[in-house]
């Protein structure tokens, strides 16, 4: 059955979801960042069934998603409880980071406590968790009362779901598949992973909306990328974790960037000049001109030089045109900055999966 004929679920809706989670079954349910397809994060059987339907490989690591605590009036929530029957150790700047941006699109990587199963951890150590910010994903934890693990609601590598349609077309071939629908997606790419695991200081793993820079204003505490010399020799093993393999959330359709004013360039790496491009152009710049290039036909595509909104409409623009028919896609490189490097890790991804045969690159 497919519930998704409002935005806003009925408690039958959600009480339905609660009892197919609890059954071993998969939920696809919305967050902010993108839609997710969920499974009980206690069961391996009901665990193995989201990789089979994503045809995901088993030891890419899954997202724990829980509920917040209720706040009955307190000054402070009480995030320790929610944590401790997954996590091995909590740190002062662990809380500091949960009170602070859960429920959010932050997740966070912990040393896992020894109950939790390897089968959502992909063998490591370690477990990703995050809070979601949707009023529908957190009335369906808050009722389930457990942990729900839930990737991308779509086929492993491509692009990733904003809408519950979106959820539907990529998942046609399950009938019974439950969707829980919540309009678009708000912050419309995956959250922002930082690992906390090593304990002695913040890496990020994923960028996402929420920046080093925003981490370190609202919380004092300095998020270290991959490499950096005066982070600790565990960054060469990185933890590894969702959406960090370098072909995903990829189009059909061949996807390339430009270079501000080099659309050529960009279509010179196809030297059987296809006839039909749609070229992404930034609202705040002139139309493109077609002249002297008579076997090419643009189309121009008009997106918002707004970082947070780009971001919110970057995968509805990718599915979008991947339906059109185009021989290429062209994006404009984002420009340079922290709250762009979230939909620049997104965008490369993408270019390097995309084409006819990116199911295949995304599964090397």
């Amino acid at each position: 059955m497919s519930a998704d004929s409002t935005p806003l679920q009925s408690f039958a809706v959600i009480n339905e979801a609660v009892q197919t989670l609890g059954n071993g079954g998969l939920v696809a349910f919305p967050t902010e960042t993108v839609y997710g397809l969920g499974a009980d994060a206690k069961n391996p059987e009901a665990i193995n069934k989201i990789f089979s339907a994503k045809g995901r490989p088993s030891n890419h690591p899954l997202i724990v998603h829980l509920a917040a605590p209720d706040q009955l009036d307190q000054a402070q929530v009480d995030w320790v409880p929610v944590l401790a029957p997954w996590v091995r150790d909590l740190s002062e700047d662990a809380l500091k980071l949960v009170n602070t941006f859960w429920p959010g699109p932050l997740t966070l990587v912990f040393r896992k406590d020894k109950s939790v199963l390897n089968e959502l951890t992909g063998g490591q150590d370690t477990v990703a968790i995050r809070s979601p910010a949707h009023p529908i994903a957190q009335e369906l934890l808050r009722q389930f009362k457990g942990g729900v693990v839930a990737p991308s609601a779509n086929r492993f590598g491509k692009v990733s779901p904003t809408s519950a349609a979106d959820v539907r077309s990529e998942f046609e071939d399950i009938p019974g598949l439950l969707i829980l629908d919540g309009g678009d997606c708000e912050v419309g790419i995956e959250s922002t992973i930082i690992d906390l695991s090593s304990g002695d200081h913040a890496i990020l793993l994923r960028p996402g909306l929420i920046t080093p820079s925003e981490i370190f204003a609202k919380t004092g505490i300095r998020v270290h990328l991959p490499g950096e010399s005066n982070a600790s020799e565990q960054d060469a093993t990185l933890t590894r974790v969702s959406g960090s393999l370098r072909a995903h959330y990829a189009p059909t359709t061949p996807l390339r960037m430009y270079a501000s004013g080099r659309v050529l360039d960009a279509l010179s790496e196809f030297p059987d000049i296809k006839s039909c491009v749609a070229v992404a152009v930034w609202d705040s710049d002139s139309s493109l001109s077609e002249g002297g290039h008579p076997s090419v036909h643009f189309e121009e595509v008009i997106v918002p030089s707004d970082s947070a909104i780009f971001a919110s409409r970057l995968y509805r623009s990718l599915r979008d045109l991947d339906q059109q028919g185009w021989d290429l896609i062209l994006f404009p490189e984002p420009p340079v900055g922290e709250e762009w490097d979230g939909v620049r890790d997104r965008l490369q991804r993408a270019c390097f999966g995309s084409g006819p045969s990116s199911s295949s690159q995304a599964n090397s």
